[in-house]
């Protein structure tokens, strides 16, 4: 049969007449008020919100401290900041992540260096940070892929072995646990993004969490360009006006609207994350048996917050590449998308110097995955939109 009749078969209306993104915030009437009660307030910027949503994110999350920040970059630049990164130190990070997970490391002078990934979980593998380690390995920043928990026993066993710190970018993981303990409490420092796609949302906005007094007062005084009022701290306390600047720091600081949303949120997080798994049932049953396609792994002593649902396709069992199969779900006006571009193969970082080939598992992965929509504000028809729309398209493409 040739392509064309098979296009007609297939031809005519798509599974779904609006556009499913594949994230999406979910704002209701408690937010809403939330964010109208500042706005009426004294505070709009620096006040007293910022300092509750912390008390609620280190409680949530079971951390002695918590400091939030404009964005979830902003809070990985000051965790590098905190603990010494500078010119010629290395950082073992993933390539499956988001730029900022390495570009944090380069805002200091520092060189991110690319450990390849697990096959099974997508997640950083520690025999490859192993091999990467040098004299001049400083820390490490695994990624919580997807919303599962990185091998952290493992990693950290590495980390103390070589007197490493472990910054923990769990920008998907809010609400996930390890062995039984919620992200967030175990390493270093753990850092969680509250963009709008993520389990929930400050509008822009980052938190990083740790159990370290000392990182927690330095990434205070680096948010706001690196300046102190504690008259414990000031060099020459002048009188009840004076402040100091101790060192380099940056305008990142929350604004209370920010953190207004985020308490309103917060409040929501269990519910959020409980329709998320149970849309990631549906997905895995229904294409647990499709020979075409690999569902995620899941490591059952964990629990993903499933920021994110990532089908593998077997392109050996399909008759096209990745990109006519996206092309495709999209034309159904399914709001696919790929989780990531492996950092090291972008333009800048070639030009930098790194090379194709460096993370053969992870170069892999990135030519053969798509991400399929996954949020709260979803409804099960659209997720069985989702599952019909897949299902059409891999059986139209199967050998």
């Amino acid at each position: 049969m040739k392509r064309t009749d098979k296009l007609a078969i297939h031809g005519g209306k798509p599974i779904r007449d609006s556009y499913l993104p594949y994230g999406r915030q979910w704002i209701d009437d408690d937010d809403i008020e939330a964010v109208k009660s500042v706005l009426l307030s004294e505070f709009l910027t620096t006040g007293p919100m910022i300092s509750q949503f912390e008390k609620k994110i280190a409680e949530y999350v079971g951390s002695q401290y918590a400091v939030a920040f404009s964005n979830g970059t902003a809070a990985l630049h000051a965790a590098c900041f905190v603990v010494g990164i500078k010119e010629n130190d290395e950082v073992i990070t993933s390539p499956m992540t988001f730029a900022a997970s390495a570009n944090c490391i380069l805002y200091l002078g520092g060189k991110p260096v690319f450990a390849d990934i697990d096959n099974q979980t997508y997640n950083i593998s520690p025999h490859s940070i192993k091999q990467l380690i040098t004299k001049n390995t400083k820390a490490i920043i695994p990624i919580d892929f997807t919303g599962q928990p990185v091998a952290l026993d493992e990693i950290r066993s590495i980390a103390k072995e070589h007197d490493l710190i472990v910054i923990e970018d769990a920008a998907h993981a809010l609400g996930a646990t390890y062995k039984g303990k919620r992200i967030g409490s175990i390493s270093d420092m753990t850092m969680f993004s509250f963009h709008p796609v993520k389990h929930i949302t400050t509008g822009e906005g980052g938190i990083i969490t740790t159990n370290n007094k000392e990182y927690y007062e330095k990434l205070i005084q680096f948010r706001s360009h690196g300046i102190t009022r504690d008259p414990m701290a000031l060099i020459d306390n002048q009188g009840p006006w004076y402040y100091e600047m101790q060192f380099l720091g940056f305008n990142y600081r929350m604004t209370d609207i920010q953190a207004a949303l985020g308490l309103s949120q917060l409040k929501k997080i269990d519910e959020f994350i409980k329709i998320r798994k149970q849309f990631v049932d549906m997905y895995n049953q229904a294409f647990q048996e499709i020979k075409e396609i690999k569902i995620p792994t899941i490591q059952e002593e964990n629990e993903s917050s499933w920021h994110l649902y990532i089908i593998r396709l077997n392109l050996e069992k399909l008759t096209s590449n990745r990109k006519e199969i996206f092309e495709a779900l999209q034309k159904e006006n399914i709001g696919v998308n790929v989780h990531y571009i492996p950092v090291h193969l972008q333009p800048y970082y070639q030009q930098k110097g790194y090379k194709n080939g460096i993370c053969p598992n992870a170069e892999k992965l990135y030519e053969e995955i798509i991400t399929l929509p996954l949020f709260p504000a979803m409804s099960k028809n659209d997720v069985m939109d989702v599952i019909n729309g897949v299902k059409k398209v891999i059986s139209f493409y199967s050998s």
